[in-house]
């Protein structure tokens, strides 16, 4: 839900490439809200880096054999990136004259994929999100493309914290295209000037708890940090810290989706929330704040801190009239020292049907991978830096993108922004810190809104106890929801 701006911005770059490939995160260049279960991240309303007339070499030669493969085609209500998509269509089959490409707009649903497999209706590839790794592994509904990666010049490239989510048992099942880690947006200015110490990036929640009460100042409507109290933002936000803390939402075995969050771990994620809230006094009077109104509280400067994907609170706080060395993006605190700074990781994925030819797999994958690690996408970048510096305005570059930001691609692309005043650069201390896990298959958002009311009884009532809360969401979620779910 972060992602307006942000999605705008990726739009335009793609734009000046002439073409794009799917997204993320976050959110939302990846990110940023919660993602539904029926629906990969809103990341994928964004395009892709993107070529023009030179694009990245793909894995090998183009077969000869003639094949015709059905691809993931944005829906008819985005003409744009229709119009980009076919373009890159009308590039791939200059290139590749004996494959024909056929739109599918068929976007991934978990409730649809079975039928759609079982029928033989499937595109040749497909969309889908970092949750469903496991299962379409499992249910056979993914193909091996180990071999086809192996022979991939660019695969030593890829984002590895991106790329493992479909990464199992030594093979290779998808292609990442873009995601985001939650992240804590720290606005260092405001710590600065009320002589509260800023936190290394390997925090503690201890230390988010002690930062947010030191700056907080109710009288003055200041608050220490914004968690997201409204909408299913609220069960989103929340469930960086059951992560944090060692927990799930929910498990499945024996065919069956079972409530998980209701746990040790959960208590201590709730009792968390309430130490924020009662203890510290820290946050908003009117906590009851949804994406938009908590990040815009974070860039107005009413909040220290803020849970979100890094880019689109970046974007809002630089055009509010922020510098760059202002905010401070962290990895997510670890519940105790030497914990992994666990968020929630969102992102989108491309993966080849099964039942596809060796020849169709091959053009699929070729087609996956055309437009990465393409010079021109470079050419585009400089440009809209160029532009957003002649406007006065500051670049928010993807915090994950699908090539690692070490690798001779990701160099390039870092040569370019360090050469600007004005792009934001993200601390390599905090990066390698970053752990991202999917959210959970089924239910998420139904999980999500539960776990909303959860917690917006935690801020109104003081006193509650966590673990009969949670007891009584599971029981619901389990209810409604997951034993109505029939895990094939």
């Amino acid at each position: 839900m972060q992602k307006k701006k942000w999605s705008t911005l990726l739009l335009s770059l793609a734009m000046v490439s002439a073409v794009a490939t799917a997204c993320g995160s976050n959110n939302n260049n990846g990110e940023s809200s919660p993602s539904a279960s029926s629906s990969p991240s809103a990341a994928s309303e964004s395009p892709s880096p993107s070529a023009s007339q030179e694009s990245a070499s793909p894995s090998s030669e183009a077969p000869a054999e003639k094949v015709t493969i059905k691809i993931y085609y944005p829906t008819a209500d985005k003409t744009e990136l229709r119009a980009l998509e076919d373009d890159k269509i009308k590039r791939f089959t200059e290139k590749y004259p004996n494959v024909t490409v056929v739109p599918d707009d068929w976007q991934y649903n978990v409730n649809e994929i079975g039928i759609k497999m079982a029928a033989n209706e499937a595109p040749t590839f497909f969309n889908t999100f970092a949750t469903e790794a496991k299962m379409l592994v499992e249910k056979g509904w993914a193909a091996d493309i180990t071999d086809l990666w192996n022979n991939y010049e660019y695969k030593d490239q890829i984002n590895p914290v991106l790329q493992s989510q479909f990464n199992l048992d030594g093979k290779v099942y998808g292609v990442t295209q873009k995601g985001y880690v939650t992240t804590t947006i720290v606005n260092k200015k405001m710590l600065d000037d009320k002589g509260v110490p800023v936190p290394s990036y390997d925090w503690t929640w201890d230390d988010m708890l002690n930062t947010a009460k030191a700056v907080a100042d109710p009288k003055k409507g200041i608050a220490g940090i914004a968690p997201m109290g409204k909408g299913n933002e609220a069960g989103w936000n929340w469930t960086n810290f059951l992560f944090e803390a060692g927990g799930d939402i929910q498990t499945v075995a024996d065919g069956k989706v079972t409530a998980a969050f209701n746990s040790d771990a959960g208590a201590k994620a709730l009792d968390f929330y309430k130490k924020l809230r009662w203890e510290a006094n820290a946050i908003p009077q009117d906590w009851a704040l949804d994406w938009g109104a908590a990040t815009g509280a974070f860039a107005q400067g009413r909040s220290a801190m803020v849970i979100a994907g890094a880019e689109g609170p970046l974007q809002q706080a630089l055009q509010a009239g922020f510098k760059p060395e202002d905010i401070l993006v962290y990895p997510m605190p670890a519940a105790q020292a030497g914990g992994k700074h666990t968020g929630v990781l969102g992102g989108d994925y491309l993966v080849i049907n099964p039942n596809a030819s060796p020849a169709e797999q091959k053009a699929a994958f070729d087609y996956i991978t055309f437009d990465y690690f393409s010079d021109s996408y470079l050419t585009s970048l400089e440009k809209n830096i160029q532009d957003f510096k002649a406007k006065g305005q500051y670049f928010v570059p993807a915090h994950l993108d699908y090539y690692k930001a070490d690798s001779e691609y990701g160099k390039k692309v870092q040569a370019i922004l360090a050469k600007y005043d004005n792009v934001y650069k993200y601390a390599d201390e905090s990066n390698a810190l970053l752990d991202g896990k999917p959210e959970a298959q089924y239910s998420t958002q139904d999980y999500y809104g539960t776990m909303t009311t959860v917690i917006q009884e935690s801020f109104t009532k003081k006193g509650t106890d966590s673990k009969k809360q949670l007891d009584v969401a599971a029981k619901s979620m389990q209810d409604k929801f997951y034993n109505a779910i029939k895990v094939q």
